[in-house]
């Protein structure tokens, strides 16, 4: 089968379309022919040599896939030969086949194209994981996330808003920033030029939000405490600003704040299947409507990888690039 591999990992990387044998089916996966992946950063870290995949997972590129189901390993049951299918992946999206665990694959509903689907399943369920699971966002409670033209932040903005909840972004540009509030950000902060902490604050009277969702790490650590309100919740999802910063433990234990790090992809086959019960027990019919759904900014032909991560490293999306990868 095609796939697209990395040759010299590291800063001189390149990705090129290549052949490599067809993975194996094991007993209680599902054998999908991909249509269609989308690229996350966590693809350009591991290009880089920054983010291997968990032991045993496939070291081909790519967190999530849509496509449809061909083959049924034993024991499963659920899925059928020919159904749409969307998946969370461990690795190997990047490819015109993948097998993974049924517990971590989810039907395409008639509300989305394939290629659309191909962008769904690794944002939502970040999202889902970290905000109303792990940081139990009160009903109607709010939120801050950082990169809110990004795949996670434009996620983040649909699901809160099926939630009732109010979301306070921030993005690097004026244009995203208005693009986030068409979407149904409440409010929208150029990073840039504006304060976030002080935009949070007065989004909620002064109170603070329940909850931020950070992928910057050291550099907004203290802004991110200071926008919480009392028993708030910062999530940490990456360290694309550094890993390092001093903390005033004092403010944690007045205001009685929670730091959290959090990863998904590492997560066992049990973890990932609770996320996705979970996430379609409370948004499935949600999405089945069309009422929230991905933000895809292009969809490019898999053998472009090249330059859809050059388009993500460089911030120029809103939303999720997609890549077609055929079958479907």
């Amino acid at each position: 089968m095609r796939a697209i591999l990395v040759e010299s990992p590291g800063k001189e990387s390149r990705l090129v379309l290549g052949e490599v044998p067809a993975p194996e089916l094991g007993p209680g996966e599902i054998r999908i022919r991909v249509a269609a992946t989308a690229v996350n950063r966590a693809d350009l870290m591991q290009r880089l040599g920054m983010y291997p995949p968990p032991p045993g997972a496939s070291e081909i590129l790519g967190l999530e896939c849509s496509g449809t189901v061909v083959e049924l390993g034993e024991g499963v049951s659920g899925w059928s030969p020919g159904d749409r299918v969307m998946a969370l992946l461990p690795g190997g999206g990047y490819a015109e086949e993948v097998v993974v665990h049924a517990a971590s694959a989810l039907p395409v509903p008639e509300s989305l194209t394939l290629e659309e689907a191909g962008g769904v399943p690794e944002v939502f369920l970040t999202v889902f994981l970290n905000v109303f699971q792990i940081a139990a966002l009160p009903e109607g409670g709010s939120l801050l996330v950082h990169g809110g033209g990004s795949g996670v932040g434009t996620a983040a903005i649909s699901l809160m808003k099926a939630a009732a909840g109010k979301v306070i972004v921030t993005a690097g540009s004026e244009e995203k920033c208005t693009r986030c509030l068409e979407l149904g950000a409440d409010v929208a902060v150029n990073y840039r030029e504006g304060d976030f902490t002080a935009a949070a604050r007065e989004a909620t009277g002064g109170r603070g939000v329940d909850v931020v969702l950070s992928h910057i790490g050291a550099p907004y650590l203290k802004g991110n405490l200071d926008a919480l309100a009392t028993d708030g919740r910062l999530v940490l999802i990456g360290l694309m600003g550094g890993a390092k910063a001093e903390i005033n433990l004092a403010a944690l234990l007045a205001r009685r704040l929670h730091v959290i790090g959090s990863t998904l992809r590492a997560r066992s086959v049990e973890d990932k299947a609770r996320i996705v019960d979970g996430f379609l027990s409370r948004f499935g019919d949600a999405l089945a409507t069309g009422a929230i759904g991905p933000v895809v900014d292009r969809v490019l032909p898999l053998a472009e990888a090249e330059e859809a991560h050059r388009v993500v490293d460089a911030s120029e999306h809103f939303g999720k690039v997609v890549l077609r990868v055929g079958g479907g």
